[in-house]
């Protein structure tokens, strides 16, 4: 999250903004938003992640809420072949939680479907409204596509950038969220679905896979929440440690 005090010659000249100026952080990113300005940055491993992940998510929720069409022996099953596997490794995905009528299953991929909408949104609030950074923290000519998200660096200012920030901030605690619910699921349950497995196929088939819906919104929740902790404290006019130091003297 980007205030600044620099800005180009390109740029009018400043508005006065409730965010105030935030040295360190408008050093290391460049921004060429109008000084006294918010700007929200978009990391680019958000970015490649959101990209790379998307597809699979809504190829997993249609399996799931498609059920037991796209299963074994079901007239869409060949769209999701793979799963006939999955579904003896995983009996949550299997013929087990099915028969019993597990509602777990269908209740995750619904929060799955919440969860795109969030990523699509925010992707497209970056692709839309997104402004490119040239050398030296100089705005670029706008272009629109691919290489605006993935290769070139951009930023999105005002209320648009903020909710947007808010969005994919709240979607990736949702996700992180979901997925150690499934894990502990499985702990509590005595690993009821999955404990039938040999230890490779658990961990190749199972922890692995399922590791990566922890790690990576582990990273984004950590760098978008810094980034609004951070706007908080510039907005507050007050550094970090020095309004840490006036609480514990007024409380003392």
């Amino acid at each position: 999250m980007v205030t600044t005090r620099q800005h180009p010659q390109e740029f009018s000249p400043p508005v006065t903004s409730t965010f105030a100026s935030k040295q360190a952080i408008s050093t290391r990113e460049h921004s060429p938003a109008p000084r006294g300005h918010w700007a929200h940055i978009p990391s680019k491993l958000v970015i490649l992640w959101l990209l790379g992940s998307i597809p699979f998510v809504i190829w997993d929720t249609g399996y799931v809420l498609l059920r037991p069409y796209s299963m074994p022996g079901g007239a869409l099953h060949a769209i999701w072949s793979p799963y006939a596997l999955y579904g003896t490794v995983d009996y949550i995905y299997g013929w087990p939680a099915y028969h019993a009528r597990n509602g777990f299953t269908s209740a995750q991929s619904s929060l799955n479907v919440l969860e795109t909408i969030c990523y699509l949104f925010y992707l497209w609030t970056v692709w839309a409204h997104g402004k490119a950074i040239g050398p030296r923290g100089k705005p670029k000519a706008p272009e629109r596509g691919i290489r605006l998200l993935l290769f070139d660096r951009k930023y999105v200012d005002g209320r648009t950038g903020a909710f947007s920030l808010l969005v994919v901030f709240s979607a990736s605690v949702m996700t992180l969220s979901k997925t150690i619910l499934y894990g502990l699921n499985e702990a509590y349950s005595g690993f009821k679905s999955v404990g039938h497995n040999s230890l490779a196929a658990l961990i190749f088939l199972w922890i692995i896979p399922n590791g990566f819906w922890i790690v990576f919104p582990s990273l984004a929740t950590y760098f978008l929440g810094k980034e609004i902790v951070d706007a908080l404290e510039t907005a507050s006019g007050v550094p970090g440690n020095t309004a840490k130091n006036a609480m514990r003297a007024k409380a003392s």
